[in-house]
């Protein structure tokens, strides 16, 4: 999406990549994001995660409260994306 890729992106990132500890992340995106929004996206990292695993659609759906669509959304970004998610998974999966 080239029309994500702007200024103010760039510096949102480089922001975010500031960032050094957990409590830091809670402070940053508290004030940027709704409790919605950091939710949101905390669950559809879990639903990546999952579907890395191999697990079903409906094994998730009851460990995530996710909506088949948004779990068909993430298995799409999985598959089909710029390897995002796989990228942040293989990175935090090295840490643990």
């Amino acid at each position: 999406m080239k029309e994500l890729h702007t200024e103010s992106m760039d510096n949102l990132f480089r922001a975010i990549l500031e960032l050094k500890t957990i409590d830091e992340c809670y402070d940053f995106f508290e004030d940027v994001c709704t409790i919605k929004e950091m939710k949101d996206m905390a669950q559809r990292l879990e639903v990546a995660a999952l579907l890395h695993t191999g697990q079903s659609y409906q094994q998730i759906c009851a460990k995530t409260g996710a909506s088949t669509a948004t779990i068909g959304r993430v298995n799409k970004c999985l598959n089909y994306g710029t390897g995002g998610y796989r990228r942040a998974l293989e990175k935090t999966d090295a840490k643990d």
